[in-house]
């Protein structure tokens, strides 16, 4: 694919909220954290580490506010900015017209580089197609794998959401499950959807679908407990993000099912559940790897024209399974929010 130029642009984005990355210690709790750093110590170390003049750089999610997931994003992404000496920025919109709009100021702006999620592909499109006429190289991140280079877009890292699917399917059948629910939190979401295709595909049993509203974990509990009070077959639920499986087992506790539960992705919290026992396995895409990767690879394109996966390939980083067998080993990592 041909690769855009890169831009020279040094205003500051208006609609993005500022994280210096030499801050990363003192935000890390808090979402959407956003500080300005007056001694400079961590910038002056990326500078010298890095060689370059500093850039800046807009990442842009459909995360929503409050979800952890997208705490370890950030982290990895400002632990990237702070070895390559840039000032990274960070903003998100559930919605995909809003997301887009966030791209769009970020370009106003003239930021050095983009990293985008593609939750709903064609709504971020003429944002990116935007972004890459004004010279500025746009890299994705975490969703919209099938989706990416048609979008314009530099270089893809992330999970292949179907292919971390048909696995998670596969180990509910060598699991001996029989009739499982997929819980999505997203409707229209391309990857959400995926996951759950994707395991109907390999998982020999009975598949249903459930569709919740991610933003209320009650109601995430009471639409799930109702399916199974509906239907006591269910043996497995699956939910596509760790809070809703925390919600899901609040729902099996109140049935009294005896349904197992299986999520994607990763938190303390479910580092703590799995380990007890109260959630079977997680399927972790390393979040924190996405963040860092995304933010290095615009750095590494600008410095020294490199983009990964030689601009037809994505940069995958799961599916990794965590059940209680490796659960010691990831348990450390999570609790530093890398993992």
């Amino acid at each position: 694919m041909n690769t855009p130029p890169v831009p020279t642009g040094s205003a500051r984005p208006a609609r993005v909220t500022p994280v210096v990355a030499g801050m990363a210690a003192v935000c890390l709790l808090a979402v959407g954290c956003s500080g300005s750093g007056s001694d400079g110590s961590d910038s002056a170390q990326g500078a010298a580490g890095a060689g370059t003049a500093r850039s800046r750089v807009a990442l842009i999610t459909h995360g929503a506010k409050g979800d952890v997931f997208w705490e370890r994003v950030q982290k990895g992404a400002r632990a990237a900015a702070a070895k390559d000496h840039i000032e990274l920025t960070y903003a998100s919109d559930p919605d995909a017209t809003a997301q887009a709009d966030l791209v769009r100021d970020a370009v106003k702006e003239k930021v050095d580089g983009i990293a985008v999620t593609l939750a709903k592909p064609d709504a971020m499109k003429g944002a990116v197609l935007q972004a890459r006429a004004a010279g500025i190289p746009v890299v994705g991140l975490n969703s919209g794998i099938g989706s990416w280079r048609s979008t314009g877009l530099l270089a893809f890292f992330g999970q292949d959401e179907s292919t971390a699917g048909r696995a998670l399917g596969a180990k509910l059948d060598a699991l001996g499950a029989r009739h499982a629910l997929c819980v999505i939190h997203e409707q229209g979401n391309v990857g959400l959807e995926a996951r759950c295709a994707g395991a109907r595909k390999t998982f020999t049993g009975e598949t249903d679908t459930v569709y919740v509203d991610g933003t209320d974990l009650d109601a995430v509990t009471a639409v799930v407990a109702a399916k199974l009070n509906q239907d006591p077959s269910i043996d497995e639920v699956v939910t596509l993000g760790a809070q809703f499986a925390l919600s899901a087992v609040k729902a099996v506790e109140q049935t009294k099912s005896r349904a197992k539960i299986a999520t994607f992705d990763l938190n303390n919290d479910i580092v703590g559940a799995v380990r007890n026992g109260r959630v079977q396995f997680a399927v972790d895409q390393q979040p924190y790897l996405q963040g860092y990767l995304a933010v290095d690879s615009l750095w590494l394109y600008r410095s020294n024209g490199n983009f990964s996966g030689g601009g037809s390939a994505p940069v995958l980083t799961g599916p990794a399974f965590v059940t209680r067998h490796n659960i010691a080993d990831v348990a450390r990592f999570a609790s530093e929010g890398t993992r």
